[in-house]
């Protein structure tokens, strides 16, 4: 018995769990979702597509540190309240054997 409350109690220790906060990019200015990415590290953000209006949604980091092992930040564009490019970064997998990303695309 002691033992299944040691482990349960090392479970709930050993497991920390992130908030991540949610906002929508139709009511912000692109310095102010960038300001967002850059405070909390992480954000997921809601923006309509430039192109069809479609609502879309996306997870966008400040840096590398934010993504997988396996992912690399990307640069992606949204729409924001006052530009249709709004420059973020986007965790992308990514393959180190892949010939293309040890030369360049």
């Amino acid at each position: 018995m002691k033992s299944v409350l040691l482990a349960l109690g090392l479970a709930l220790v050993a497991g920390e769990a992130y908030a991540i906060s949610r906002y929508n990019s139709a009511g912000m200015s692109c310095a102010e979702v960038k300001a967002v990415i850059q405070r909390d590290g992480a954000a997921i953000v809601r923006y309509r597509s430039a192109r069809t209006g479609a609502q879309l949604y996306g997870r966008y980091v400040r840096d590398s540190r934010f993504c997988a092992t396996s992912e690399l930040p990307q640069i992606v564009y949204i729409t924001s309240a006052d530009s249709r490019q709004c420059l973020v970064r986007e965790c992308r997998y990514y393959d180190p054997d892949d010939e293309f990303l040890l030369f360049g695309r």
